[in-house]
Order: C-alpha cells, then sequence, then structure tokens
C-alpha cells in the first residue's frame, strides 16, 4: 500500500505540473503513483508509508558513498551554522577549485554553477567565445541539460515521455545544433563536411547514461579527439554522470581521453544542488570577469553544497579502493543479471560499467538512440512494478540507469539478484499457463 504516496500525489497535481518537479520523477509511463520520500540511509530509501527500498537511483548518481554519509552530514550542519548563503566569495570556493584543477590534470580552471544544466550551456558559450564559430555538435540520446540549444533528440525522460524535443523551443535557437550518431564517427566526420569551420565543439556524454547506458565502442571517443583536432574544434566531455564515478578523474581518466573542456553535475556537491564546468586556462579566461563571455550565478559556489562537495571528494580521493570496489559490486551485480536472463531464456540485454548499468528489453545489442529505441517500455514497466513490490527501487524509466553505492553490500546485491530472477521465473509460469489456456479455449 502507498496511501500517503497517493494522497500526497493527488495533492501535488494541483499545484505541480504533472506532480513532479522533474519528469524523470513520474510514474505515469509505469501507471503508477510516485512514491514520495521520507529519509534515506547508507543504500536504503524510505517513504512516506514506511516501506524501505533497495535503491538504484542514488539521487541520479552523486551518492556514490550512499545516502547521509556522516562525514558529509556533518560537513553540512557546520556549514549552516556559519549561514546557508551570502552571494559573495568564500574560502571554501577557492579551496573546492584548487582541489580539483589540482587533482585532475584536463581542468585548469573551472567555474562553479547550480547544476548540470548550467554547467553544459555555460561550457557551450565558452566553446564559441573562445572559437568564434556558432555550431555545436551533439549525439542523438544524449542529455545535456534542458536549455534551448540542447533540446534536440535528447534522452532520458524525453524519451520516456514520448516527446521528441519541446514545445516552446524556437526554431532559431536549434538551427546551429548538429546531431550525430552515437558510436558512428563517420557521422561526425560528415558534420564537420557540411559546415567546415563552423563547429565550435562537439559535446558528448563519454558513456551514454540518459538513453539507459551505452557504452563508447572501442576508437570512439579516441576517433572524436582526433576529428575535434583536425577541425579546430573543442572536445567536451559531459561528465555530469560519470565524473568522479567511473574513476577520480571520471571517463577521461578511464578512457584516456583528455577533452578541451568538461562539465559536472551534483556529485561535486555530493546530492546538492551545484555543477561546474571547467577546462584549458585559455578557453576559461575567456569567461566573465575575465573575458567577454557572460555567465553569472547568484548562487554558484554556495558554501553549503561546497562543504558537502569537497568532503566527499576528498575522501573519494583518500579512499582509491571504492573504485575498484564499485568495479566488482558491477561485476557482481549485472554479471548476476546477465546470468540470470540466460537461466531463465530471456533474449535481453545487459549493459555495464563498473557500478552504472541498464537492463534493455530488447533482443538488439544497444550501441545508439535507434537501437535503445528497440526496448520493449511495456516490459520495462511490468518489470519495474515487480521490483517495486520486492523492495527494489529503480528510475521508472527503460532508459536510465541504474547507480551502485559503496554503500551497497555483497548481501544487498545478492538480495536483489534474487528479486530479479525470482520476477523472471515468475514471468515464465504465467506465460505457460496462458498458453496452456490458451489451448484449452481451442
Amino acid at each position: 500500500m502507498a496511501a500517503r504516496s497517493e494522497e500526497l500525489f493527488k495533492r501535488a497535481v494541483k499545484r505541480i505540473p504533472g506532480g513532479v518537479n522533474s519528469p524523470v520523477r513520474a510514474y505515469g509511463a509505469i501507471g503508477e503513483t510516485p512514491r514520495f520520500i521520507d529519509r534515506a540511509e547508507g543504500c536504503y530509501i524510505y517513504d512516506v508509508d514506511g516501506s524501505r527500498y533497495i535503491d538504484y537511483i542514488d539521487s541520479w548518481g552523486p551518492m556514490i558513498l550512499g545516502h547521509n554519509f556522516p562525514l558529509i552530514r556533518e560537513a553540512v550542519i557546520k556549514a549552516c551554522e556559519k549561514g546557508l548563503s551570502f552571494g559573495c566569495a568564500t574560502e571554501i570556493e577557492v579551496e573546492m577549485a584548487e582541489f580539483i584543477c589540482g587533482h585532475i590534470p584536463h581542468v585548469e580552471m573551472i567555474r562553479m554553477v547550480n547544476s548540470g544544466t548550467e554547467a553544459v550551456m555555460s561550457a557551450i558559450r565558452a566553446a564559441r567565445g573562445f572559437t568564434g564559430r556558432s555550431k555545436t555538435i551533439k549525439f542523438a540520446g544524449c542529455y545535456h541539460g534542458h536549455s534551448d540549444a540542447l533540446l534536440v533528440s535528447a534522452g532520458s525522460g524525453v524519451m520516456t515521455s514520448g516527446i521528441p524535443d519541446s514545445a516552446g523551443v524556437p526554431e532559431g535557437c536549434t538551427k546551429d545544433t548538429m546531431t550525430a550518431v552515437y558510436n558512428d564517427l563517420d557521422s561526425v566526420r560528415k558534420l564537420f563536411e557540411q559546415a567546415p569551420g563552423k563547429v565550435a565543439a562537439v559535446i558528448v556524454e563519454p558513456v551514454a547514461a540518459n538513453m539507459g547506458v551505452v557504452l563508447p565502442e572501442k576508437g570512439f571517443l579516441e576517433g572524436l579527439r582526433e576529428l575535434c583536432d583536425q577541425n579546430g574544434a573543442l572536445l567536451i566531455f559531459d561528465e555530469v554522470i560519470t565524473g568522479f564515478r567511473l574513476a577520480f578523474g571520471g571517463a577521461a581518466e578511464y578512457f584516456h581521453v583528455t577533452p578541451d573542456m568538461v562539465t559536472y553535475g551534483k556529485i561535486i556537491g555530493a546530492g546538492m544542488p551545484v555543477g561546474a564546468y571547467g577546462g584549458r586556462k585559455e578557453i576559461m579566461e575567456m569567461v566573465s570577469p575575465s573575458g567577454p563571455v557572460y555567465q553569472a550565478g547568484t548562487l554558484s559556489g554556495n558554501p553549503v553544497a561546497m562543504a558537502a562537495g569537497l568532503t566527499q571528494l576528498k575522501y573519494l580521493h583518500s579512499h582509491p579502493e571504492i573504485y575498484d570496489d564499485l568495479e566488482k559490486k558491477g561485476k557482481k551485480l549485472y554479471g548476476g543479471m546477465e546470468e540470470i536472463l540466460k537461466k531463465t531464456g530471456k533474449d535481453y540485454q545487459i549493459n555495464h560499467i563498473s557500478s552504472l548499468g541498464s537492463l534493455f528489453f530488447t533482443g538488439q545489442k544497444v550501441k545508439d538512440y535507434t537501437s535503445a529505441k528497440t526496448a520493449d517500455t511495456n516490459a520495462f514497466a511490468k518489470y519495474f512494478l515487480g521490483m517495486l513490490g520486492s523492495g527494489i527501487h529503480l528510475a521508472p524509466s527503460q532508459f536510465e540507469a541504474m547507480f551502485l553505492s559503496a554503500a551497497h553490500t555483497d548481501q544487498v546485491i545478492e538480495e536483489t539478484l534474487d528479486a530479479v530472477e525470482k520476477y523472471f521465473r515468475e514471468e515464465n509460469k504465467a506465460f505457460r499457463q496462458d498458453e496452456l489456456k490458451g489451448h484449452a479455449d481451442e
């Protein structure tokens, strides 16, 4: 029963569009009422009805150490005692910038903002200002926030809602956005040829995680680096999801490919509303007040968010074993799911890398936006409800990632795998019973 959640949702839809403050929280695609969450601890999340779930959303990625991590909680309380916001420069902003630039080789300067969307929007503006060019190449199915210019063939919530782009975005806002095919270097090459000397940047999720998890094929990221160098364009890695998660240095470190610029999101705030963009010094010095590219934010570098984020980043840096542990946990969970699919005769796909993974309800290998869209969303909806009933909290969309944290123990992963196997075995049993009933009716 989810009586309290249902009651809250009825109230919410009267005052909040769709009853939620972000489409990715909506349960409409799976025919259910969103669970309203009361609290979280470690790998568990608790709703207002008192139900406990093993959480694989991790607040969409930033809770890499688990929910309500004690050191982070203490840092936030201490920061709050000094004041919540000043709208002025603070020492901890400088410490955060020094720490990131001191440990991420390709980030020589960085600017704090308030979200991943703002980080990407600002990075692209800086890239255009630096190159003097107007066009941007992105990839179908990659989501880079909801700024007008990038709501073209976006993934995630847009895919789930069945909206190809967005109403309210004037045609002129997207005329300089060119869309390529993920994992297809030829498609990128052709776009460069169509607009010689006009492309400011190529922006990519180095691991696409907003059309479900789609991994870069061998040579793809390296090829993008070469194409950008050949054509005088900047390479921007959108590491809102992969940054500080695949490795401390993010996907750039994991795949040994160096971008010119990088964007980060809520993981550098340990889940607090924050983002950042950074890169080579000569690019970042174009940003105001140093240069002519204007970007501002009244609450950027909020001291409470900085305290939370810096505490998490320092902990991750001083405990590199966490990344090895997440690799092992990823193999245990996603590898275990692959074995279950084989045992139960399901021709579905598991895409995974380290702590990120997706189960695609399709028999086709998923390597881009087109193949991701072959997934059976009705089958996913049934699976989601089955997992929810077993106490497993997943994103309510076929096209979102699962996130593991350091708080997910082997025992918790085994409990999850038991629930997955039970679901598919019961589904097989129900299918056979329906077949027998059908034969009897004949």
